[in-house]
């Protein structure tokens, strides 16, 4: 490869190739079942070369296209155990790596953004990408002071590329299903396409992480890189080393499985509460299990902004879903206007439905795992009329949030681990021990409901 695929119809053929590629491989299993081999067995295949061929050329395209690889292998743990396997090494693939950009290409845009002696601004530069995302691959370098800096270099042209990725992929509806049955798609699609879009500004990445930092500066359980330089297409921090957590995810014993979680956990939760606002990319590429046992953490292209009025209301809403009175479980999910008006809900099938989801939030401690992720994924995604969930309604201040502990959930599963989730929430989310005062909670400086995106 070498550069980003910049142009409309070189990306559209690319994206094309995938419901080509599978109708194909559909025809040659119903080829396969003709001649006796059993149904099963075909299908899994089918399925296996899908999910190979979908990610690699997510990972070619970049931008929005891989955007949406790193974000479906974050729900690898709710994939059906015969199933998973296959898809497992690829999927894991996208959370730490895709194919380079050629040198020349990346000190063009070091020379546009940094001027034409960016070089002295170095001891050394790595011309070798030491990790790859969406928009933008990392090098290792060397500052002019002697620190070990990381240079994320935006991939040119992946504004444009963008527009052209997520209108393809929203056509791609039925190859998703294959993958994952009942996914919504469309629903991913258009936030992703928010999130993305607002990744490619580096200075909010650079004023975003700088918040981060110096709300966890010299905390015991976390390390945010300092943010060194940024301009144009390039952004300098702190380098740091550490086991990732995909690697973790893969093959980390118990002990270290439980650790890591906890703190992802922490993280994910003290965030809002910590710093006001919520890291909105919690795939496992972006955290680091550091030597002396700390998390690191990496990326903050996508962060929300969350007034403290809405963390005590998401709060309230979370403390009074674990309750046992479904009466005023309803009340508060038609407040939020989780329930609309004029919509009837049975309470037995409601409450069916949230048990098993606040269970975390119940126990003093709580195993999360494939098997249970599962579970919930099938309730979620039963297309049944009498499902209860195709009822309910997510208020658009919570997609972001929803996604989030979704996401942060499914990696928690991947991990295998056993935590007292209910104490994290107890400790860092307002309102969930208790309700809040009126008075409290109408605070005329951050009463506001929209999430302010950063």
């Amino acid at each position: 490869m070498s550069d980003l695929p910049r142009r409309a119809v070189t990306r559209s053929a690319k994206l094309a190739s995938l419901p080509i590629g599978f109708a194909g491989r559909t025809a040659l299993g119903l080829g396969k079942r003709t001649f006796g081999r059993p149904a099963e067995a075909v299908a899994m295949e089918i399925q296996a070369r899908t999910a190979e061929q979908l990610f690699k050329v997510l990972g070619e395209l970049k931008g929005g296209a891989m955007k949406l690889g790193q974000m479906l292998s974050i729900f690898e743990a709710a994939l059906p155990p015969e199933i998973a396997g296959p898809y497992r090494a690829t999927l894991t693939r996208l959370q730490e790596a895709a194919p380079p950009l050629p040198a020349a290409t990346v000190h063009t845009v070091l020379a546009e953004a940094l001027g034409p002696d960016w070089r002295d601004r170095f001891e050394s530069f790595d011309d070798r990408p030491a990790a790859a995302a969406s928009i933008g691959q990392v090098h290792r370098a060397v500052w002019a002071d002697g620190r070990a800096v990381a240079v994320k270099v935006q991939y040119p042209g992946a504004g444009k590329a963008l527009v052209s990725d997520f209108n393809q992929l929203s056509r791609l509806g039925r190859l998703f299903g294959v993958l994952m049955p009942g996914l919504d798609v469309k629903s991913m699609l258009a936030e992703l396409r928010q999130r993305v879009v607002e990744e490619l500004d580096y200075t909010i990445e650079a004023e975003s992480q700088t918040i981060f930092h110096d709300a966890y500066a010299d905390d015991p359980d976390f390390a945010i890189p300092a943010v060194i330089a940024q301009s144009g297409d390039v952004l300098v921090t702190e380098w740091m080393d550490g086991t990732p957590l995909s690697q973790i995810i893969g093959s980390g014993d118990q002990e270290t499985r439980d650790h890591a979680a906890l703190l992802y956990c922490r993280f994910l939760l003290s965030g809002p509460k910590r710093s006001g606002m919520l890291h909105g990319d919690p795939h496992p590429g972006n955290f680091r299990l550091l030597e002396d046992g700390r998390l690191g953490v990496l990326d903050f292209g996508a962060v929300d902004r969350i007034p403290g009025g809405f963390q005590k209301r998401l709060g309230l809403l979370l403390r009074i879903g674990t309750m046992a009175d479904i009466g005023e479980i309803e009340e508060a999910l038609r407040r939020e206007d989780f329930i609309r008006e004029g919509v009837e809900i049975d309470a037995e099938s409601l409450q069916g439905f949230l048990a098993p989801i606040t269970e975390p939030f119940v126990t003093e401690t709580f195993a999360f795992n494939r098997e249970w992720l599962r579970d919930m994924a099938a309730r979620v995604t039963d297309l049944r009329p009498t499902n209860v969930v195709r009822q309910l309604n997510l208020p658009p201040e919570y997609v972001i949030i929803h996604r989030v502990l979704s996401a942060g959930t499914g990696v928690l599963c991947q991990l295998e681990c056993e935590i007292p989730a209910r104490a994290e929430s107890l400790r860092w989310v307002p309102g969930f021990a208790e309700a809040e005062p009126a008075a409290d909670t109408a605070d005329s400086e951050d009463e506001g409901t929209e999430l302010v995106t950063g």
